[in-house]
C-alpha cells in the first residue's frame, strides 16, 4: 500500500486542509512567487504589467513575503527541534518497536514500515489481526504491566537487538464520565495512554543515548488540548503523554547528551478505529494517521505533528482564545460520546473492567 501523495485529494474529501495545502504550493511558495516578482521589477514588459495592474503585484509581493517568512520559520524550526545535527537511517538495520500494532493505527504503521522490508517488533495485549510478514514479530505484552513490558523488552532485545525506533501508538479509551470510572477504568487508561511510554523508554532510551541515534514517537491526541466531557481521563492521559514528549524532547539534548536522537509527536483528531466506534465527528480514516506517522519516521526528524492542519487553530490554539469561547466550546463537546461503544481489550494485569465496557477479546 503506497503512501499516499500530498497532491491527491484526502480521503476525507475537500477539507480545510486540502486549500491550505494548495496555497503552501502555490501562492505562498517563493519557488514560484519570487521569479514573477523579480520578473515584474527587472524586465520592461514585467514593470509595465505590474504598473498596470498595481494592486494585484502588492498582493503578490505580499504572499512573497509571506510564503518566505513561513519557509524560514520552519527552516528554524526544523533546525532547534533537531539539535542542529543530522544523522542518517539505514533502514536495512534499523529495528522498530510498535505499540498497539495488532489493529487500527499501529496495524497500518506496521504494515507500511513490513512493506519497505524494515524489521518491526509489536508489543500488543491482543493477537495480530493479520498475517505477519517476514520482517514482522509479535511480542504479546500487557502495556498496563510494567514486568511485562520489562519482559517483552528483554525478549526484543534478544531476539532482534537494541531497537532505534520506539513508536508509543498503544490507546485505550473507557468513554465514562469523572464520577462513574472506576479505580481501575482510570488506572488502566493512564497506565497504557502515558506511564508505559515511561516504561518503554527506561527500556529501550539507554540504547539509542550509548549510539546516539535513535527515534521516539509518541501518539497522542487532539483530545491533549479540549479535554470534553465523558473522556476526560483519556483527554488527562494524552495531555501528559504530549507533556512526556515535550520533556524527553529537552532531556535528551540537555541531560543526555544525544542531540541526534529524534523525537515525533503526532496529535490527530478522532480516528475512525474501533476504539472510537460510534463517536460523533467527522473522524479521519486511519490510514491518514499512519502514513503521517511513517512519513515522519522515514525522514528521520523531528517533527510536532497535527492531523488536520488547521489543528494549530483549533484545539492548539484554544487556551490562548477567551475563557467565555474555550469553556463554552467544551461544555458544547458533552454529546460527542453519547452513542460511543468503542473496543475493549482485557488487560491481564487489572481486575475485570466492569459490565459498562464493551469488551473485545483476540480479534
Amino acid at each position: 500500500m503506497p503512501i499516499r501523495s500530498d497532491w491527491k485529494l484526502a480521503r476525507e474529501g475537500i477539507t480545510l486542509d486540502t486549500i491550505l495545502r494548495l496555497l503552501s504550493k502555490t501562492v505562498l511558495n517563493p519557488a514560484l512567487t519570487l521569479p514573477l516578482v523579480l520578473l515584474a521589477r527587472c524586465t520592461h514588459k514585467g514593470k509595465f504589467l505590474s504598473a498596470q495592474h498595481a494592486q494585484s503585484f502588492r498582493y503578490l509581493r505580499q504572499a512573497l513575503y509571506l510564503g518566505i517568512a513561513t519557509k524560514l520559520s520552519a527552516t528554524l524550526d526544523d533546525y532547534v527541534m533537531n539539535n542542529g545535527a543530522n544523522d542518517i537511517y539505514d533502514w536495512n538495520r534499523e529495528i522498530v518497536v510498535v505499540t498497539g500494532g495488532s489493529d487500527g493505527i499501529g496495524k497500518i504503521v506496521v504494515q507500511l514500515l513490513a512493506e519497505r522490508g524494515i524489521k518491526v517488533a509489536v508489543m500488543d495485549v491482543q493477537d495480530l489481526t493479520y498475517e505477519a510478514p517476514p520482517s514482522v514479530h509479535f511480542f504479546r505484552t500487557d502495556l498496563a504491566s510494567t514486568s511485562s513490558i520489562a519482559s517483552s523488552a528483554s525478549e526484543i532485545r534478544e531476539k532482534l537487538g537494541d531497537p532505534t525506533v520506539l513508536i508509543n501508538n498503544a490507546g485505550c479509551v473507557r468513554g465514562k464520565s469523572i464520577l462513574n470510572s472506576s479505580e481501575s477504568d482510570i488506572r488502566l487508561t493512564f497506565n497504557v495512554n502515558t506511564l508505559a511510554h515511561y516504561f518503554l523508554a527506561q527500556q529501550f532510551l539507554p540504547a539509542m543515548v550509548s549510539a546516539n541515534h535513535g527515534m521516539i514517537v509518541t501518539v497522542a491526541s487532539f483530545a491533549a488540548y479540549v479535554p470534553a466531557p465523558n473522556i476526560v481521563d483519556y483527554a488527562s492521559s494524552k495531555a501528559a503523554a504530549l507533556s512526556f514528549h515535550e520533556g524527553l524532547s529537552a532531556e535528551i539534548a540537555s541531560v543526555y547528551k544525544a542531540p541526534r536522537i529524534r523525537t515525533v509527536i503526532m496529535c490527530q483528531n478522532y480516528t475512525r478505529t474501533k476504539l472510537f466506534e460510534g463517536f460523533d465527528s467527522k473522524a479521519l480514516y486511519p490510514e491518514t494517521v499512519a502514513e503521517e506517522i511513517v512519513k515522519a519516521v522515514l525522514a528521520g526528524k523531528s517533527r510536532h505533528i497535527l492531523v488536520p492542519i488547521a489543528g494549530w487553530w483549533i484545539p492548539a490554539g484554544l487556551r490562548t482564545m477567551s475563557f467565555w469561547f474555550q469553556y463554552g466550546l467544551r461544555k458544547r463537546l458533552v454529546n460527542l460520546m453519547a452513542q460511543w461503544n468503542g473496543r475493549q481489550v482485557q488487560q491481564p494485569s487489572l481486575e475485570k473492567l466492569s459490565e459498562s465496557a464493551v469488551l473485545v477479546g483476540n480479534e
